[in-house]
């Protein structure tokens, strides 16, 4: 085994602790390491990310079920549009996006390309919203109504994001649940996992009928990102993974120009 490829794995591990002590923003990672550590096309790394982000998500919807945190019915009401929009995206319309897509000069766009530069600016959407840092004060319990129009066609954005660039969203489901289902920032935080691993595992179905998927290498870097939780879990008995946020926030912005840099330079 390369020594590049046991970097990988450290950062399957690195994946699944961030993901224990801040609750979310690790997953962001995943299609980097494969990509550039693994050395696995951007298609393919978009479609294993989404069942590392899903498997991961579940492990904490699961935990955040059992404290009652998660508020089911809005999870159901947001992931039916996105798994929608996730599977289609990855069935069809992933599969339909040409090899080249367009020249400038003679520097020359790939499919491969656009794929890594779409999800670096991602990256950087991603990055500023964990560097302002939210605020999980106190708050009132309030009556929990649903905006059905626009969490529908939220899901449906979320989705066909998720879907291209296979990584969980949750900077965007948040704020969803909270301004058009009306729910507390620490049960939308909590919420999003399930929203998550529902449209993240459902998405990866269309890939399965699409893709070659190498499951011994798939779900052993799962499993090894899923150990992290947990370690990351026991670590935030002794540190509070908050104040780790806006520190991560900005090693994910220097991720995201790292990757527009290499990609277009």
């Amino acid at each position: 085994m390369e020594v590049i490829e046991v970097l990988g794995y450290v950062g399957a591990l690195t994946i699944g602790v961030v993901l224990g002590l801040i609750g979310g923003g690790g997953s962001i990672l995943t299609v980097p390491v494969f990509v550039y550590l693994m050395h696995i096309n951007p298609v393919t790394a978009t479609a294993y990310s989404l069942f590392v982000v899903g498997s991961s998500a579940l492990v904490g919807a699961v935990k955040n079920i059992r404290k009652g945190l998660v508020s089911l019915r809005t999870a159901i009401v947001f992931s039916i549009p996105a798994f929608i929009a996730v599977y289609l995206t990855r069935k069809f319309l992933v599969p339909a996006i040409p090899d080249e897509l367009f020249s400038i000069l003679e520097f020359t766009i790939t499919k491969n390309i656009g794929i890594m530069v779409f999800f670096a600016m991602i990256m950087l959407m991603a990055s500023v919203s964990m560097i302002k840092n939210r605020k999980e004060t106190l708050e009132k319990e309030t009556i929990v109504s649903y905006n059905y129009p626009l969490i529908i066609a939220e899901g449906f954005v979320v989705g066909a994001l998720t879907g291209i660039v296979g990584a969980g969203g949750g900077f965007l489901i948040i704020p969803a649940l909270v301004l058009f289902a009306k729910l507390p920032m620490k049960k939308a935080v909590a919420t999003s996992l399930l929203i998550i691993a529902i449209k993240s595992l459902i998405g990866f179905i269309g890939d399965v009928e699409n893709l070659e998927i190498d499951w011994i290498f798939l779900l052993s870097f799962t499993g090894i990102s899923i150990i992290g939780i947990f370690l990351g879990m026991y670590i935030s008995n002794f540190i509070d993974g908050k104040k780790l946020e806006k520190g991560f926030g900005w090693f994910v912005l220097v991720m995201g120009i790292y990757i527009l840099i290499k990609e277009l330079a």
